[in-house]
């Protein structure tokens, strides 16, 4: 008997969690600082302004002191969540950071950020991705909403360990593709 979608990207995830419990934080710290030195010296970030891209939960590449550090540089908006929607805010400095409604993720405090065309580069976390660039989200469909807006427009990478790329991600119609993916 096949298993459907759901319960395929149920297991991955499960899969994939249990992975990350077993790496300690020293490696995590290393391939965090090896993984965004690759974004720093790839080709989109480079030429990028403004930059939509996650405050990293501790189970993710750490993503927090590169955002700090580029912050003088390039222009970053951050998820914040509302309710079922996922809203954009920038980045204006770790003191306007506030602890957000779900999970606790800081989040910028202000206004929803709007402009989507002026996007350039979006940088997507996932539980796992493949080498077709299809994503696994955690389920709430949070990022798809948004990188729907944004497909087409600004270029889409995936951020991940290298444990969290598969050989096939189960995706759906709605699951948006990422142009590229970059792993430690």
């Amino acid at each position: 008997m096949n298993e459907n979608i759901i319960d395929l990207k149920k297991n991955l995830r499960k899969e994939i969690k249990n992975r990350k419990k077993q790496i300690s934080d020293e490696i995590r710290r290393i391939k965090s600082l090896e993984l965004m030195n690759k974004l720093a010296e790839n080709p989109f970030f480079k030429k990028a302004e403004t930059i939509f891209i996650f405050w990293s939960m501790n189970d993710e590449i750490d993503t927090r002191d590169f955002i700090i550090k580029w912050s003088g540089k390039k222009r970053f908006v951050l998820p914040a969540i509302n309710g079922d929607e996922l809203h954009l805010k920038e980045f204006t400095g770790v003191h306007k950071l506030i602890n957000g409604d779900l999970y606790s993720i800081p989040e910028p405090d202000g206004i929803p950020f709007s402009d989507f065309n002026a996007i350039d580069l979006a940088v997507v976390p996932g539980i796992a991705f493949d080498k077709n660039n299809n994503r696994l989200g955690r389920g709430k469909a949070y990022y798809d909403k948004i990188l729907s807006k944004l497909k087409g427009k600004a270029h889409l990478i995936g951020i991940c360990y290298d444990f969290q790329i598969v050989e096939k991600v189960p995706a759906e119609p709605h699951d948006i593709k990422m142009d590229g993916v970059i792993y430690a």
